[in-house]
């Protein structure tokens, strides 16, 4: 699996060295037509909650919180984290998210999981 896994913003225009583009995000991000994309996989059930997602807001202060209870979320949801891991396995795969707050969203926290339980 790749040691390194990026995060970026759907916003941001795609690029070469993305790889496999994969949307972690539940909701389809405003103002991104799907064909401009460039998207190998929009995987929504690997996304928080929308309780959980509801519940944090984006508020950093949350964070740690937000952190422990998506890694629960991710240990409970099997199929899409192996789905996701399949990926990783074939190549470079750069996450995806819509989120304004570039540190605290729910890609940053899937990469730190996907990295610190690497054959979970």
């Amino acid at each position: 699996m790749a040691f390194d896994i990026p995060v970026k913003r759907i916003y941001e225009p795609p690029a070469e060295a993305d790889g496999q583009r994969v949307l972690v995000d539940r909701i389809w991000p405003r103002g991104v037509a799907k064909k401009d994309a460039a998207l190998a996989l929009w995987l929504k059930d690997i996304a928080p909650s929308d309780a959980l997602r509801k519940w944090f807001g984006h508020e950093p202060e949350r964070w740690a919180e937000f952190q422990k209870r998506y890694r629960a979320e991710l240990d409970a949801n099997g199929d899409a984290v192996a789905e996701l891991r399949e990926l990783l396995r074939e190549g470079k795969v750069t996450l995806l998210y819509g989120a304004h707050d570039e540190k605290h969203n729910n890609a940053v926290a899937l990469a730190d999981y996907l990295l610190r339980h690497p054959r979970a």
